[in-house]
């Protein structure tokens, strides 16, 4: 419990000194609503879209330009209500979906793509009448319950990587956010200014994710564990490992929230309650693969178990023959490529940014705490959880208070069963 409450303050303190008092207005620059309105490949002008806030308060309007492209700038993170003026569309075109009013949520720096699907009318011009109020807040539930989801997955596979490293190590990495988005910038690189197709450029981003922390380990901090540093140091290293790597993202890729070349803009599928894009689909198939491969690979193959071995007790892991440098360099280099794959996957959620992976940084420390300390199966279970808490507590408080459901639900767990949910009790002194 005494390791849990000091890295969870740890935590806290770093964040807050990183951020400092100014921190909501720092990390809400940038924010916006835009899209692009498509009618069988053509761009179509002259559409009016308003934006208001969910009080109903007007943020502002955009009408498409001759590319159909259309941008709404928003004060801050938050909720807000798009509707497409119906009366403005051409002739014979209408929203295909029938949804001219759309509830969607910004993140902290992100600007949120939003797509009216367009085609041929069928019968009357007009559009669908407006959801009663009971299916409405059905489709929200419904829609945050996804999201959390969709969120938790892309967390668990940056915390399982963090989990690892510690289980193995015992260094609470605060610069593991930095790995995330250097995942993000690699594939950007790869996908925009090389032109390689997404698919590839992610493959090559997670090959090189995994390389920068093998890389890391076997030049920095396996240098600092041969020189016996202890734990306390090397966290206090990860966190000016973590301003260092966020500030040179920063001189290099600048503030802006970018978007990768393809897969930005997706039709939605009916699903009912919710419509999906499907790239979403395709992530979430990809995260649940790895981490059951991932998962598996821990219990059945002998490298599995010799990283387990070293979880438990390196010294009689050392004793037992196994090289425990060259699984914890192994480790490193794992949890560098699961960071990388979910950095691409939280770009293309939300936009890439060169503070994306320290924004959730706070959120993966939560999952990885909730699930218990070096525990891979509970990173996951973890990470569901926040997932899920941070989308739904937005149904009670505002978006930009969502993580406090996480850390709330964080607290609450860590005062009834202090090790974690799957964590196991340790006696101290």
């Amino acid at each position: 419990m005494r390791r849990a409450v000091i890295i969870f303050t740890a935590v806290l303190g770093f964040l807050f000194t990183s951020l400092g008092f100014g921190a909501t207005s720092a990390l809400a620059e940038g924010e916006s609503l835009q899209g692009t309105l498509i009618n069988a490949g053509q761009p179509v002008a002259g559409v009016v879209i308003k934006v208001t806030e969910e009080s109903g308060t007007p943020v502002g309007d955009s009408t498409s330009a001759a590319d159909g492209k259309w941008s709404v700038a928003v004060p801050k993170a938050g909720t807000y209500k798009v509707d497409l003026d119906p009366a403005t569309l051409p002739q014979g075109v209408t929203v295909t979906t029938g949804r001219t009013s759309l509830t969607l949520t910004v993140f902290e720096g992100a600007a949120r793509n939003v797509l009216f699907p367009l085609g041929p009318a069928a019968g009357a011009p007009g559009t669908e009448e407006p959801e009663e109020s009971g299916s409405s807040t059905a489709s929200r539930v419904a829609d945050l319950v996804y999201t959390g989801i969709h969120f938790g997955l892309i967390i668990a596979l940056a915390a399982l990587g963090l989990s690892l490293i510690f289980g193995t190590m015992g260094l609470t990495n605060f610069a593991h956010g930095e790995l995330v988005t250097f995942g993000a910038l690699a594939c950007f690189l790869f996908n925009v200014t090389v032109g390689l197709p997404l698919e590839l450029a992610a493959v090559l981003a997670v090959v090189l994710g995994g390389a920068f922390g093998y890389f890391q380990d076997r030049f920095f901090w396996g240098w600092l564990r041969n020189r016996r540093t202890g734990l306390i140091g090397m966290m206090i290293i990860s966190i000016g490992v973590a301003l260092i790597l966020r500030y040179l993202y920063l001189f290099f890729f600048r503030g802006d929230t970018q978007q990768y070349a393809q897969y930005v803009a997706q039709p939605g599928m009916d699903l009912g309650l919710i419509a999906v894009a499907p790239k979403n689909l395709v992530m979430d198939g990809i995260a649940i693969v790895v981490l059951v491969v991932v998962s598996l690979a821990l219990i059945k193959t002998r490298l599995g178990k010799a990283t387990r071995a070293v979880a438990t007790n390196p010294s009689l892991a050392a004793a037992s023959g196994i090289s425990v440098d060259s699984v914890i360099r192994l480790v490193w280099t794992l949890g560098g490529a699961l960071a990388a794959l979910s950095g691409v996957m939280l770009a293309l959620f939300q936009g890439v940014n060169y503070q994306m992976g320290f924004q959730i940084l706070l959120l993966v420390f939560a999952a990885v705490t909730l699930g218990g300390l070096g525990t891979a199966f509970g990173a996951l279970l973890g990470s569901m959880v926040v997932g899920l808490a941070t989308q739904l507590s937005t149904l009670w408080i505002p978006t930009e208070l969502k993580n406090v459901g996480a850390l709330f639900v964080l607290i609450v767990i860590i005062l009834i069963r202090p090790q974690g949910i799957l964590g196991r009790r340790e006696r101290i002194g």
